[in-house]
């Protein structure tokens, strides 16, 4: 689905970008691949191409992939690449590539469409099959996958530069290609999102580009708008290059998108183990991670002192988090008994759990604890992926970095 933004808006959007633009050098010296996930919106690639069009220099991509359903292969064959009579017997694509052309453009070898149909494995066939929908979290899967492995072919390529767009599509599938696009791109490479001011992205308008022959269209309610009228820009979306910290992991090509993300989450879990240190006061509900003071609540506090004490003297982490409710509980009761009963600030007055205290609780206190560390900023997020997860149930640090205040 097109997203509806005002001028200031994209404005605003592209100078917030955090890899720097590309060189004029590397992209005319790049086959520059158009990548788009869409369907339902083909005219996000008419549009988007418009756009590069208009850029200084212009840019006018080699190839225009469309990662799509079969269901949306149908929705852009129909939209954009049967002839239609109020384009002069044209088909849409062919429209704008001969008003490019003869606005100056060199279209020769540009421009070449080919779409690329998801498909998931089918136990019982024994054969991969088109995606018609993605609606389950298995087709979810399938969808992820197939997006890394296009997103590898191009990033992998030297010659090539990648210009992605999430403008399009479902927002699974414009979310799974950011992901894509953070573990694997480069900083040549660009995250587009194509911006039309309204009501030129109405269901049904036909609007494709400002230029197209078509120039006086319906709204919905009943109006007409000119389609040289029409604002559209597109915006650069900000993505941090991840590869450079994870290049040897991803030279191992897992054969999923899921073991990919696991195995850089590792990474970045080592990253942090080596270059953290945590303080945590007794006397205070507040930790110090490097140079971070974060405040907790008592029970933030609580669940983070226990899993602290068992880091620092090399315990084993909990096999499961129902494991841990007991020894929380148990802390919390020794915490409470050495309260100042004349202190009703004392922090240990506010520590005690409730009798029916589960897994759910100690789950519960760990997002809190991870909120916390997000909003706080500074070196704070750097000890949310050693906190409990799937799997593990500790503070992933060794104990010479941990250590305690009165």
């Amino acid at each position: 689905m097109k997203t509806t933004k005002s001028p200031t808006q994209s404005r605003s959007f592209k100078k917030s970008a955090v890899q720097a633009p590309p060189s004029a050098d590397r992209i005319l010296a790049s086959e520059v691949v158009l990548l788009a996930v869409t369907g339902m919106s083909p005219a996000i690639l008419t549009e988007t191409i418009w756009a590069l069009a208009r850029e200084k220099p212009p840019l006018i991509p080699h190839r225009v992939i469309a990662i799509t359903t079969t269901f949306g292969s149908g929705q852009i064959q129909n939209a954009l690449f049967t002839p239609q009579a109020d384009f002069n017997g044209q088909c849409v694509f062919d429209c704008l590539r001969d008003h490019l052309a003869a606005d100056g453009h060199d279209v020769t070898g540009r421009l070449r469409y080919e779409e690329r149909i998801l498909r998931i494995w089918n136990e019982r066939t024994r054969r991969y099959e088109p995606l018609p929908d993605i609606r389950t979290r298995a087709e979810n899967d399938a969808a992820a996958d197939f997006i890394i492995e296009q997103v590898r072919a191009f990033t992998e390529a030297e010659d090539t530069q990648l210009v992605a767009t999430i403008a399009g599509g479902r927002k699974t599938m414009g979310a799974l290609l950011y992901a894509c696009m953070t573990i694997l791109g480069r900083e040549e490479d660009r995250l587009t999102h194509v911006l039309v001011n309204e009501p030129y992205e109405e269901p049904g308008m036909k609007f494709y580009f400002p230029d197209q022959p078509v120039g006086q269209l319906v709204t919905k309610a009943g109006g007409t708008v000119l389609a040289r009228d029409a604002r559209v820009e597109l915006a650069d979306v900000p993505f941090v290059p991840l590869r450079n910290l994870f290049e040897r992991d991803l030279v191992k090509r897992p054969a999923t998108f899921t073991a990919l993300v696991q195995r850089c989450r590792k990474h970045v879990a080592e990253q942090a183990r080596r270059n953290l240190k945590l303080i945590v006061w007794r006397s205070r509900p507040q930790i110090q991670i490097n140079a971070t003071k974060v405040k907790l609540s008592p029970k933030q506090h609580l669940l983070i002192m226990l899993l602290a004490e068992a880091a620092a003297q090399g315990r084993a982490p909990f096999a499961k988090y129902a494991e841990a409710v007991a020894p929380l509980q148990a802390l919390a009761e020794q915490l409470y008994a050495q309260h100042d009963s004349n202190n009703f600030s004392d922090w240990r007055y506010s520590v005690r759990l409730p009798g029916d205290t589960s897994e759910q609780t100690f789950r519960k206190l760990r997002d809190e604890l991870i909120d916390k560390l997000e909003t706080t900023g500074g070196d704070a997020p750097a000890l949310i992926p050693l906190l409990p997860e799937a799997g593990r149930c500790s503070l992933d640090l060794p104990g010479r970095v941990i250590s305690f205040k009165s």
